[in-house]
């Protein structure tokens, strides 16, 4: 569930060996599943393990995570880096803001996984965002696009060099390409 690098595990031992015997991590998700999701790591004593926790064993301490924040915590990824302006913990939850959807899942649910997930993440950099309207009959995944997609003139590249070759990639058994549905041509309804 949780990848603690050998780096990290050090750190969290050291930490630990400074707090009262017993001590060990909480990783936890505040807001899982919503835009607001922050992840977090926090000191754990006994008297603070409940009963649904699960316990994740690592070298000389435990990481326990709560019932409600273990499904966005899947393959999260705690590190310890250190360079020339110090020392960081770094922890990635992909999954934090979105719930991994199981392989076996219907097409729609994850191909819609695939556009939060991973699309609509890189497409917030320029303040734009898409979502799944259909998939047709036929195989095509029909894309609605909104904020800083709607009126961008790369709009073309970013559906077929960037959506529909990874779709293709992950999916292409199952999916024939992607239809975008939006109206791009500049007007009032443009973002920019």
């Amino acid at each position: 569930m949780i990848s603690i690098s050998e780096s990290a595990q050090a750190h969290f031992a050291k930490l630990l060996s400074q707090q009262a015997e017993g001590t060990n991590i909480r990783v936890f998700v505040v807001n899982p599943g919503t835009a607001k999701a922050e992840c977090g790591v926090s000191y754990c004593p006994t008297d603070a393990v409940e009963s649904d926790d699960l316990e994740l064993k690592f070298n000389g301490f435990s990481a326990y995570v709560d019932a409600q924040s273990q499904p966005f915590l899947e393959e999260a990824e705690i590190d310890f880096v250190t360079d020339q302006m110090g020392s960081q913990l770094t922890l990635k939850a992909p999954n934090a803001k979105l719930k991994k959807v199981a392989d076996d899942a219907p097409l729609f649910d994850r191909v819609d996984y695939f556009i939060k997930a991973e699309v609509n993440p890189q497409l917030a950099g320029h303040g734009g965002e898409c979502n799944l309207m259909e998939i047709t009959e036929d195989g095509y995944a029909v894309l609605q696009f909104g904020g800083g997609c709607n009126g961008c003139s790369q709009i073309d590249v970013t559906v077929k060099d960037g959506i529909e070759s990874q779709l293709l990639e992950i999916m292409g058994g199952e999916i024939k390409g992607v239809r975008d549905a939006t109206e791009h041509q500049r007007g009032e309804h443009s973002y920019y």
